[in-house]
């Protein structure tokens, strides 16, 4: 089978290989991989950034999507022929909470003609969607969820989601099935009309507005009820200023620095809640695609690459020229 795998940290680290096809071990599911998708953790992972502790070689991606073609012994809840997804955390569920091994990063991700997980890693497809959709949902999906249902918000509030990347795409089109009014930030105006056409309330352009937070609170008549924050250093003190009295920020990442100065005042005077959100368990995963069903929200693909195109992908998300998410096809 061809697969492609991290052999060291950096820009050249990716390549394709081959082994041979894998048989599962008791607990143990194998999937004919059909899609998987991008997320800027795998960029931080292949360069080195993301934990440089991690072993290689390593199979990349946490998000992959397939059919099962064969089941341990004592696998009971899959069978052959079952379409599942990959769960990002293969140990963060009901039962066990120790969230110390994630899919492509701790543990073989996706991105091979045949994966090996463990059952409590993957998750029926909801029916509705195709293995491309499916697959962009383990991370990005499960973490806007996360957030949104950390603050709790409901019809009337109002989300300011930062950029439009995979977890703020699914972040708006999750917070407008929930009824709340969404703001969106970009630096493209192409890319925030695009945002429009999916639902959003009001658009930013944080070139053009640079104290971005307050025009988010004045949007928003008092401030924002949750601001899903990835730039961190970069961009927290702004999402402080946008939020209202009581307001969350869902902390996810810091892609513009790990250290930030803050106005802890600031912080008391809003009662400010802030939450470290690292996707979520299976049970989140789960409950996400019971939701998604109801509302039949479809992902938004920005573009698919093949296979041999995986590794330039991988490494070309960085430039942050997408919409949504990015697809890899395996059986294309």
């Amino acid at each position: 089978m061809k697969l492609v795998e991290l052999g060291s940290f950096g820009d050249q680290g990716l390549s394709v290989t081959e082994r041979g096809q894998p048989s599962p071990c008791l607990g143990e599911v194998v999937v004919k991989i059909k899609a998987a998708s991008i997320n800027y953790r795998d960029f931080m992972i292949a360069k080195g950034l993301y934990n440089p502790n991690l072993s290689l070689p390593l199979i990349p991606l946490s998000d992959g999507a397939g059919e099962v073609v064969t089941v341990g012994n004592d696998v009971t809840d899959f069978k052959i022929g079952d379409k599942i997804t990959s769960v990002f955390w293969q140990d963060w569920n009901a039962e066990q909470q120790t969230r110390m091994c994630s899919t492509g990063g701790d543990a073989a991700g996706v991105l091979s003609e045949y994966a090996v997980l463990p059952q409590s890693a993957v998750l029926h497809i909801p029916e509705y969607l195709n293995y491309q959709e499916a697959a962009t949902l383990p991370c990005a999906a499960v973490t806007a969820w996360t957030c949104i249902k950390a603050a709790n918000i409901k019809k009337g509030d109002t989300v300011l989601l930062l950029g439009t990347g995979g977890v703020s795409i699914f972040g708006l089109q999750i917070a407008k099935a929930l009824g709340a009014n969404v703001i969106i930030t970009s630096s493209s105006n192409e890319k925030l009309d695009r945002a429009k056409d999916l639902g959003a309330d009001e658009l930013i352009n944080y070139k053009e507005n640079s104290d971005w937070g307050s025009k988010a609170f004045q949007a928003a008549g008092g401030g924002v009820n949750l601001v899903i924050e990835i730039g961190g250093g970069s961009t927290f003190e702004q999402s402080m200023e946008a939020l209202t009295i009581g307001g969350h920020i869902s902390l996810i990442g810091a892609l513009g620095g790990v250290k930030t100065e803050l106005n802890l005042l600031q912080i008391v005077f809003k009662n400010i809640h802030t939450h470290g959100i690292t996707v979520g368990s299976r049970e989140d995963h789960e409950e996400m695609n019971h939701f998604l069903e109801k509302h039949q929200i479809h992902p938004v693909i920005d573009k698919e690459v093949t296979f041999e195109q995986g590794a330039d992908a991988i490494m070309g998300i960085a430039a942050g020229n997408h919409f949504g998410k990015i697809v890899i096809n395996l059986d294309r």
